[in-house]
Order: structure tokens, then C-alpha cells, then sequence
């Protein structure tokens, strides 16, 4: 077996070097897999929440070194490392409440000589090629809901995550899970590759649309279940009568937070005209006032990005947002010194021809536009190829649902951004993907349904 050398994003300082798997291990890993999970969807329910329950605990009494962990391998200010492993226990606790009334056999006609019910069964083996951003949330919307459901999983952390997913695995092992049964997989793309030649039952998978298409060509003919949750550039609309201090305070987080590195991130803003310059002032002063530093330290806000390639990315769309006439007020250039920096970057007076407005940054940037009407930033914010989420910053519930209704979005949120709930599906349209995860939906795509046609003789 061959090794993966990972490396502090902060500072380009090598963290750990572990053991990776190549063709061979993971085609054991998945016959061993395969074997084990009858035996596992055989268990009662009862143990495998217990399992979920235990490993819940685990995450608790080890948060702190979890976050650092984090941290140290992805470059996210510690403060938002913990905020995300708090914010896991209560998907955990979902999962682990709704999963027996979602998955209880289903009596959907009862008559006199005829019954019909439907038995939901897991998928069985499930591949599951995660994320790094939020390596926890990410994973275990899928992991959790799997093994629930009595699927066994064969698991690829994102390479920029090794750790975490490391750390996930051991903590599922201690709580109960096999280790047949939850495996994970260790390596960059040629792991991934390799899982896809396996025999599968389902495959999830978080990333970029470009890898997302890839695995689709790859797996199409085979007919498992494929969900893929891919990018985009999600949008938001300040009308006129929104109180402009107020929206830019909410959607600088919403641009900015986790340095911009988000599926979900604010990656385009439409300002009404009336009330423009006072956003945008607003706006940038926030952002101004975002410390960029140490990602340990508690009051960093802004840290390095994950991966060094997406500084060139970040490089692209500054040089062609200024060559097309769109004025920088902050940022616009990589930070100095070791690791992986971009300073926080505003542009104003931006149109759809620049790419910073119409492909994904994944970056502490964004592009603000003014707008004349409703109607036009309507257009706009569906002028994508993407569909994962949209927002409108007003008073007016009826004006915010008459614009958000007409806007191409899988998640839409009224005077809020950036938010994912574990009560609601999380889902996109065009190139943001296909399938869910999370909310009852999210459980019952582990499992497929059976009908039972029951006549009574006589």
C-alpha cells in the first residue's frame, strides 16, 4: 500500500503521513463489506440507534480534539470546526428519532380479502465519496441515515480530510458499529476510481459538478442508486424596502463564513437601486472587519483555503472581473507568506459576463449587482446552470414569496442565508445535483421499497 502525506493548509507544513489504499484493498474492503451486511440489517433496530446513540456521545467527549483535528488539515477557524460538531449532535438526534417511523411497514389499503403494505429494505452496500468543507456534516448525512437503515458503508473521506474521516471511523467502531460493516477508504481520485469499479448497491456523492458528471458516465449503465450533491452559485435579492445595515451584516456571513468555502455560500447579490450604496457600504465595512489569521485562534474569522489549486480560480475571476469593468473595494489578491491565503474580496458594478457572477468561486469572494425591479433580479438569479439555493432580504413576506417561487432553487430562504436544516431535504436543480439528503426523505433514500399484494384465500 502506498501512503497519503497530508498538510497543514495554514502554513504548508506536512501534519501526517497515513496508510492509503490502493485497487486491491478496496476491492477487499468490499467483499468484506458485502459479507457483512446481511448480518448488520439482520440486527434490531433498537441496537443499531444504540450504535448511533453511543457514537453521538463520543463526538461530545471528544469536540475539542475533533475541532483541532479539523482545523489543523482544513485550514477552518476553530471556533467554526466546534460550531460544526455541535451543530451535528442534533442531525444525529433526527436521524436517530425519525428513522423507525420512516421505515415502519406501511399498510396503505386493508380491505376485506386483499392488503397492501409497503416494507422498506436497505440498498445493502452503499459508496459514499465525501467533502471536506464540513467533513461531519457532510458525511454523516449520508453515513448516519446508512447505517440506520442497515446498509454496510464504504467510505471515502475527500483527501483533505483524511483525518476527520479517520476520526469518524473510530469513533463508529468504539460505539459498535463492524468494521466490516463501515469502512473507511483512504487516497485521492484513484481510491475514488477504484470504488466506482466495485460492486455497489448506492453511491453518494458530495463535490464538484466536473467530478459529479465523471462518476454519472462511470456508474450510469450499472443501475445503482446515484445521488450526486454537487455546486452552486446560490444567489440573493435585497429588495428596497430591506433594511440595507441588516442584510449586509447577514449576507457578509453568509459570503464569507468558512472563508467563502460552501456549497452553500452567497456567491451573487442583486441590491435593489434605491437602497445600493448604503449595502454596499455596509457590506464592506463588515467584511472589513473580519480578522484573517491563525485558524486556531478563537476570534479568526477568515482562514487559508483548503486547497491550494483554487487560489488560481480566485486568481482567474479577479483579473477578469476588472478587465470587463467591475470596480474592487477590498481584496482582489492572494495574502503573503506560507499556506494557502486569499484576502476577502468585494466587487461592485458586476455583470453576468464575468465568470465571478456566473461560475463557482468556493472562496472569500463575491460580486454585488444592481438591480431596477422585482422582476429583473428574478431573471438574474436564474440566469445558472446551478439551482442549490436562493434568498430576498425584505420585510414583506408576500413580495418574498412572490420572488422566491419563481426561482429555480432546491433551498430558499427569506431574510436568512447559508442555513441547512436536518428537518428539511437537502436538494438542487440543474447542474447542483440529483437526489437528497437529510429530513425523513434523506433516511428513506437508503432504503428501497418493496409492495406486498396480500389476498386472503376464500
Amino acid at each position: 500500500m502506498t501512503s497519503l502525506i497530508i498538510h497543514n493548509p495554514a502554513n504548508d507544513e506536512k501534519i501526517a503521513e497515513v496508510a492509503a489504499d490502493d485497487a486491491a484493498s478496496v476491492s477487499g474492503k468490499a467483499v468484506r463489506a458485502r459479507l457483512a451486511q446481511p448480518g448488520w440489517a439482520a440486527r434490531p433496530l433498537a441496537q443499531r440507534k444504540a450504535c448511533i446513540a453511543r457514537f453521538h456521545q463520543g463526538v461530545v467527549r471528544d469536540l475539542e480534539s475533533l475541532a483541532a483535528t479539523m482545523t489543523r488539515e482544513t485550514g477552518k477557524p476553530i471556533k467554526m470546526s466546534r460550531n460544526e460538531l455541535n451543530g451535528l449532535l442534533a442531525r444525529l438526534d433526527f436521524f436517530v428519532a425519525m428513522v423507525e417511523p420512516v421505515t415502519a411497514v406501511e399498510t396503505v389499503y386493508d380491505e376485506p380479502g386483499m392488503n397492501e403494505r409497503i416494507e422498506h429494505l436497505p440498498l445493502g452496500v452503499v459508496g459514499n465519496i465525501s467533502a471536506w468543507n464540513y467533513p461531519w456534516f457532510v458525511g454523516c448525512n449520508v453515513i448516519v441515515p446508512a447505517l440506520l437503515t442497515g446498509n454496510a458503508v464504504l467510505y471515502k473521506p475527500s483527501e483533505f480530510a483524511t483525518l476527520t474521516g479517520l476520526e469518524i471511523a473510530r469513533l463508529l467502531h468504539e460505539a459498535g458499529v463492524p468494521e466490516d460493516v463501515f469502512v473507511p477508504l483512504v487516497g485521492a481520485g484513484a481510491v475514488g476510481a477504484a470504488l466506482l469499479e466495485e460492486k455497489l448497491d448506492g453511491l453518494f456523492f458530495t463535490g464538484s459538478h466536473a467530478t459529479g458528471a465523471r462518476i454519472a458516465q462511470t456508474v450510469g449503465s450499472r443501475f445503482m442508486k446515484l445521488q450526486l450533491e454537487l455546486g452552486g452559485k446560490d444567489p440573493t435579492y435585497v429588495c428596497d424596502d430591506a433594511d440595507p445595515a441588516a442584510a449586509a451584516a447577514s449576507l457578509a456571513d453568509g459570503a464569507m463564513y468558512n472563508t467563502g468555502q460552501s456549497c452553500c455560500s452567497v456567491e451573487r447579490i442583486y441590491v435593489h437601486e434605491k437602497i445600493h450604496d448604503g449595502f454596499v457600504a455596509a457590506f464592506v465595512a463588515t467584511v472589513k472587519g473580519f480578522k484573517t489569521g491563525d485558524p486556531m485562534s478563537q476570534d479568526t474569522y477568515i482562514g487559508p483555503l483548503t486547497r491550494a489549486a483554487q487560489l488560481e480560480v480566485l486568481d482567474a475571476q479577479v483579473a477578469d472581473a476588472k478587465a470587463k469593468g467591475a470596480r474592487l473595494l477590498t481584496g482582489g489578491q492572494r495574502l503573503p507568506g506560507p499556506g494557502n491565503w486569499y484576502a476577502p474580496t468585494v466587487f461592485s458594478d458586476v455583470h453576468h459576463g464575468m465568470a465571478l457572477m456566473r461560475e463557482e468561486s468556493f472562496g472569500p469572494i463575491i460580486g454585488i449587482q444592481k438591480v431596477a425591479s422585482d422582476e429583473e433580479a428574478v431573471r438574474l438569479m436564474n440566469d445558472t446552470r446551478y439551482g442549490l439555493t436562493a434568498g430576498v432580504y425584505t420585510p414583506n413576506g408576500e413580495r418574498a414569496q412572490a420572488v422566491l417561487s419563481r426561482v429555480n432553487a432546491g433551498s430558499l430562504y427569506w431574510n436568512c442565508c447559508d442555513r441547512v436544516s436536518p428537518r428539511l431535504p437537502w436538494s438542487g436543480f440543474g447542474d447542483s445535483g440529483v437526489g437528497l439528503t437529510l429530513s425523513t426523505y434523506g433516511i428513506q433514500a437508503f432504503t428501497r421499497p418493496r409492495a406486498w399484494h396480500l389476498k386472503s384465500a376464500g
